[in-house]
């Protein structure tokens, strides 16, 4: 496939790990994505705020295929035209998205969650029967210290807190070593407790992954001291820090007024 040409990118610059130029999506007339660009670097932690109908939805729609752009370019890691790509193509390239509803498997247990996340990664069928390698039950101890549910693990998905089920789907996305984590609202309905928790999860994971977080908690956007990108009627308004996007009047005018 071809790669892209990156307008001011110079020749030996790393290609992006996530590239949007010209990104276009329409809906019976309405313009969810209007001509959407957007470069995120390997490593990188970006959160994405704005107000509902910026856009946010659909971009990660287009990067994980669920919808196919009318126009534009989308590609992972500057050689995979994620365009040309259909949903599980797109997971099995390392890219991982957790919907603001956590969706695990509440009737296994934790444990199962995880052993169903690593099994598939490896390309084995989905079941609890196959055994476990050592170095899947390797594995799945490390996802247990990243996520802290360990002393959990014997119980039902069910039983878990709703931030204990969101950190679940987080572990389940590393456990099929996804290497690009898209998080929708990933503190929506959470106590200050595992909030505060969760920005320390994803601290942890920015130092060895890139992550674009779509949040609208404002204090929790401040936690992870991150670029911001503000979409506004499905392009770009505005990017900066969070003191520079706080302090932008368009900003304030079409989002943080309201």
């Amino acid at each position: 496939m071809a790669r892209p040409d990156i307008p001011g990118r110079l020749a030996g610059e790393p290609d992006p790990h996530l590239y949007l130029s010209g990104v276009t999506v329409s809906f019976d007339g309405f313009r969810a994505l209007n001509a959407l660009s957007l470069i995120i670097e390997k490593g990188e932690l970006r959160t994405i705020i704005g107000p509902n109908g910026a856009g946010k939805t659909t971009m990660m729609d287009v990067i994980t295929g669920k919808t196919r752009p009318d126009e534009g370019e989308v590609f992972f890691a500057g050689e995979h035209d994620l365009t040309q790509l259909d949903e599980a193509g797109i997971a099995n390239l390392g890219i991982g998205r957790k919907f603001q509803r956590p969706t695990v498997f509440e009737n296994l247990t934790v444990y199962e969650n995880l052993e169903l996340a690593v099994k598939t990664a490896r390309g084995t069928f989905a079941t609890l029967k196959g055994r476990l390698t050592g170095e899947m039950r390797d594995t799945i101890e490390r996802l247990f210290d990243t996520i802290g549910l360990a002393a959990r693990r014997h119980e039902q998905a069910g039983a878990l807190s709703h931030g204990q089920k969101q950190w679940l789907e987080i572990g389940m996305l590393l456990g099929q070593d996804a290497q690009l984590l898209l998080l929708d609202e990933p503190v929506a309905g959470m106590t200050d407790h595992e909030t505060a928790a969760t920005a320390e999860l994803i601290l942890r994971l920015a130092k060895e992954r890139t992550l674009v977080v779509v949040e609208h908690d404002m204090e929790f956007v401040r936690s992870l001291g991150a670029k911001v990108t503000v979409l506004h009627e499905g392009s770009v308004l505005a990017e900066g820090n969070i003191d520079q996007v706080q302090a932008n009047q368009r900003v304030v005018e079409v989002y943080l007024g309201r």
